[in-house]
């Protein structure tokens, strides 16, 4: 009788032990860029444009921060993550800077019902921290096009792909990475729209 109480016990014991390990805190990043600044002059200065969900053609877009060591070899990170889906964080990015430039009149989300002139469509080639020997870099590869709503003609396109080193190998150094790609593209689009 007593071994049962001592094994009860030990079992009780080896329960509570196991159930009080810590997992790793998850962490959570956003997009953080710089200021794109203010256009002075534009033809689209009376004009509205619509900024459309980037859509990814490659993988799947979503709240996990991908990796790979080689061209087949993918993964996620465990312990990380963007603050939200990466294409709803990448949308209010390009909203921000193209607001912020005042390229346009007034910038919508693909959510509001006000009509248009243009749309701002873009499409994720790749969003990955690539590892590949001692080299270490955030790569953003993204297209758009602007399309005429009035003609439904694609006005121009254009794909903007960015390397860029990560300062670590780990999930903080391609945050820090990414955010300098998205800043480059950014202030790009804005003079690519131009």
């Amino acid at each position: 009788m007593r071994s049962i109480k001592l094994l009860a016990l030990a079992v009780i014991t080896v329960g509570i032990l196991g159930c009080s390990t810590k997992e790793p805190a998850l962490k959570v990043y956003s997009l953080d860029i710089a200021p794109v600044g203010t256009v002075q002059s534009s033809k689209y200065k009376s004009k509205s444009i619509k900024v459309t969900y980037p859509e990814g053609l490659k993988n799947k877009i979503s709240q996990k921060m991908h990796f790979s060591y080689s061209s087949i070899d993918r993964g996620t990170y465990q312990n990380s993550e963007w603050s939200n889906n990466m294409s709803k964080l990448l949308q209010g990015t390009f909203i921000e800077a193209l607001d912020e430039s005042r390229l346009f009149k007034v910038v919508l989300s693909d959510t509001s019902t006000a009509r248009e002139d243009y749309r701002l469509e873009s499409s994720i080639f790749a969003l990955e921290h690539r590892v590949r020997g001692t080299e270490s870099d955030a790569i953003v590869s993204i297209q758009f096009n602007l399309v005429s709503v009035q003609t439904g003609g694609i006005v121009k396109n254009k794909r903007f792909t960015y390397k860029e080193g990560t300062p670590t190998t780990d999930a903080k150094g391609y945050v820090t990475a990414t955010n300098t790609a998205i800043s480059k593209l950014s202030r790009d689009l804005v003079a690519w729209l131009r």
